[in-house]
């Protein structure tokens, strides 16, 4: 996956992209992606959104902002909803879009496509930090990579959907009990 991130981050190609545009990644299904059961691997679709983010914030012409910044995103949280499976040699088109920000965190959907047709969907909040430590507000994110992150309402379900799965902050006590 590694060789992925590269190759994605030295040959983005497409249009320039704006925060209300959709990306677009075309991508085949290769060996290291399958299992046992020869489709993709259900933590495979997570590393692959990695590519389709990557690729939204280059063609959106922001990633250089935010690494000249020392900032970089991290995943908060994620889900994935899968319909048909992905096989071998299978191509598909990866779609990401920006669906909307809080205060902390912005959020995306990912779709992975065949011929029209959507096989899996996820949804990702993602945070961004600082390489010298700390987290950057969605507001200094916006000031910094030059978008209006507020011309996109965040759905209610989404807004829902973070707060049930928010986990307590890194600093904050998060004992394993098990009820």
């Amino acid at each position: 996956m590694l060789l992925r991130n590269l190759l994605v981050l030295a040959f983005v190609r497409g249009r320039p992209l704006t925060i209300h545009d959709v990306g677009r990644l075309r991508l085949r299904v290769w060996p290291s992606d399958i299992d046992v059961l020869r489709h993709v691997n259900n933590g495979v679709y997570l590393s692959l959104m990695d590519l389709g983010r990557i690729n939204l914030l280059k063609r959106m012409g922001v990633a250089g902002r935010l690494q000249a910044a020392g900032m970089y995103p991290v995943v908060a949280s994620a889900t994935v909803s899968y319909r048909k499976s992905l096989n071998l040699w299978q191509k598909y088109t990866l779609e990401t879009r920006f669906v909307g920000a809080d205060a902390k965190s912005s959020f995306l959907e990912q779709r992975f496509v065949v011929q029209g047709e959507v096989y899996a969907r996820g949804i990702v909040r993602a945070r961004f930090l600082r390489r010298g430590g700390g987290s950057v507000t969605t507001a200094e994110l916006a000031e910094t990579a030059g978008v209006d992150l507020t011309s996109a309402v965040l759905p209610d379900w989404v807004e829902r959907w973070a707060d049930e799965v928010a986990l307590p902050p890194s600093r904050a006590a998060a004992p394993s009990e098990w009820s």
